[in-house]
């Protein structure tokens, strides 16, 4: 049994990934209450202040995807009202989630990262449409990779192969944020490793290899049961884990990250391990990657969570 008197966990929000972390949200507060902890599910609304204040919690855990639960504004109120949770601050929380100043942070620290350029949609009227995308495809060579610069489940985010498909992916991707994030597609595995941080410091959990049905990793193959094939522990040799174990907690660490973050890299047929993104609130789904990467290390989810949980409440 567990020591703590009581827990909330965050789940739904406003973002367009509400209906994920729901679900996340769920999961966390079912494993929590199998190792023994009393768990309540609470929404972003009006209420939950007031309440949080009423009947102060040993903790409180986030489990809120997209700009609701990732850019730091709920974190900066809950350390406001001196509240523990599961997660890190609010300034590293800013930094990880705008994709272009996380991979500015992490090549600064020598880790590779795919060259890109990060564009407004306000500079498309400004400047004209056609000298915009003919500066970009001049200076990125196809294929091309774009997504919204703040954001996260693969919504807005395509590949494009031909100078003819980026319109298109502007347009996709401006239905969820104001910046794009264009970046050159580098091909090889695409991986994903989790970091948790219990009270002994950040380690990697297994990597887990990604191989959509599709050939593209988008919102649908991410959260629908049987649309991508996953390999946890993925098909790497020592040193392939290795490199990629270590690049995502020296993203962790340049970061500021705490207590849990996920980070998505393309690891190339040379071995090179490409940074991609690193998510501070990953997906706790069912399908979701981090419950993979804790089951490939024998790890209990409701201990691995309770852990987490107590080391912030201790802190």
């Amino acid at each position: 049994m567990s020591d703590l008197d009581r827990v909330v966990v965050l789940a739904g929000g406003l973002s367009h990934e509400r209906d994920v972390s729901i679900r996340s949200g769920r999961r966390v507060a079912d494993a929590l209450r199998g190792a023994g902890v009393e768990v309540e599910v609470r929404d972003v609304d009006a209420t939950l202040l007031p309440a949080l204040l009423a009947d102060r919690p040993d903790a409180v855990f986030p489990t809120l995807h997209g700009a609701t639960g990732e850019d730091g504004a709920v974190q900066g109120i809950l350390a406001l009202l001196g509240l523990p949770y599961v997660g890190s601050s609010a300034t590293a929380c800013r930094r990880a989630f705008d994709k272009p100043s996380a991979k500015e942070a992490v090549r600064a620290a020598g880790l590779s990262t795919p060259d890109w350029v990060a564009i407004p949609k306000t500079t498309f009227r400004d400047l004209g449409t056609q000298a915009v995308l003919d500066a970009v495809t001049a200076a990125l060579p196809l294929p091309l990779f774009v997504k919204p610069a703040r954001g996260g489940s693969s919504l807005g985010a395509t590949a494009v192969h031909t100078r003819e498909e980026l319109p298109a992916a502007m347009v996709a991707c401006f239905a969820y944020d104001e910046t794009a994030l264009i970046e050159r597609h580098v091909s090889g595995r695409e991986i994903a490793v989790s970091v948790v941080d219990t009270g002994q410091g950040p380690h990697a959990l297994p990597a887990v290899e990604i191989v959509a049905d599709s050939g593209v990793y988008d919102y649908a193959a991410r959260y629908t049961a049987g649309m991508t094939e996953f390999f946890a522990p993925a098909r790497l040799t020592s040193a392939e884990a290795q490199a990629v174990e270590e690049l995502a907690v020296r993203a962790h660490n340049v970061l500021g990250l705490s207590c849990i973050s996920r980070t998505d890299l393309i690891l190339g047929a040379d071995g090179t391990p490409w940074f991609l993104e690193v998510n501070v609130a990953p997906g706790l789904t069912e399908t979701s990657l981090l419950p993979l990467a804790a089951g490939a290390a024998d790890l209990d989810l409701g201990v691995l969570y309770r852990d987490l949980v107590q080391a912030v409440a201790a802190s």
